[in-house]
């Protein structure tokens, strides 16, 4: 096992007769450069160097036929910054293999070197508490309620009253986008109108979280586009 490694803990119980060292290989390989059979393209490149190894394999106290195997993945195998490549990869197609009744991911360790391939979002907290210029103290802040349902007029007077009783920011439910009684633009205006309203009267910088999911990736540009104009 290497320090750059990916390892993760996997608590799986085998087929009837499979034996755990064997379970515990196939998890291993099939999550990595494994297949149910052998393969002439095998001969193409070093399987050793990139594929998954089950370094060890504990049973669960007090469970029967249950084990915990443990793989190490090279670092090789996994695309930087990509969560989607990394889960689908290690909670893949694995969980249908024949030869287990059951698996769970239990537990991941992910190495420094990988995880500084992720920037992360360009918002982080410093950030937000500059623009708000909100130092020392806890953000406070809710979601509009009803989440569903309210006119766009009537979600902008919400969010006012929110923000002027002191609220440093509202925000809109995962669930509201642009449904017919309260479409994305008119919920724009009416917000932008109640957070200019409110910071002219406590004079505080005051914001809202708008959620700009949409349906089609084109949209959500247009959504944002509209937000930056």
């Amino acid at each position: 096992v290497l320090e750059t490694d990916i390892l993760a803990a996997f608590r799986m119980t085998p087929q009837p007769g499979v034996p755990p060292e064997e379970a515990g290989a196939a998890v291993a390989a099939e999550s990595s450069t494994g297949t149910w059979t052998t393969v002439w393209t095998d001969g193409l490149t070093s399987l050793d160097k990139y594929k998954g190894r089950c370094y060890e394999i504990e049973a669960v106290p007090g469970e029967e036929n249950q084990f915990i195997a443990y793989v190490a993945y090279p670092l090789d195998l996994f695309e930087e910054g990509s969560v989607t490549n990394l889960f689908t990869s290690i909670v893949g197609n694995v969980f249908g293999f024949k030869a287990l009744r059951a698996l769970r991911l239990e537990d991941l360790r992910i190495p420094p070197s990988y995880i500084k391939t992720f920037q992360g979002p360009p918002h982080g907290i410093q950030v937000e508490r500059d623009k708000l210029n909100k130092y020392g103290r806890p953000f406070l802040g809710c979601t509009i309620k009803p989440k569903l349902g309210l006119s766009a007029k009537n979600y902008g007077r919400a969010v006012y009253e929110g923000l002027r009783g002191g609220l440093d920011f509202t925000k809109d439910d995962e669930n509201v986008n642009s449904q017919p009684f309260m479409r994305w633009r008119d919920r724009f205006l009416f917000v932008a109108e109640a957070i200019y309203k409110s910071q002219a009267e406590t004079g505080e910088i005051k914001g809202h979280y708008l959620n700009a999911t949409a349906g089609h990736c084109d949209e959500m540009i247009k959504r944002a586009e509209c937000a930056k104009e």
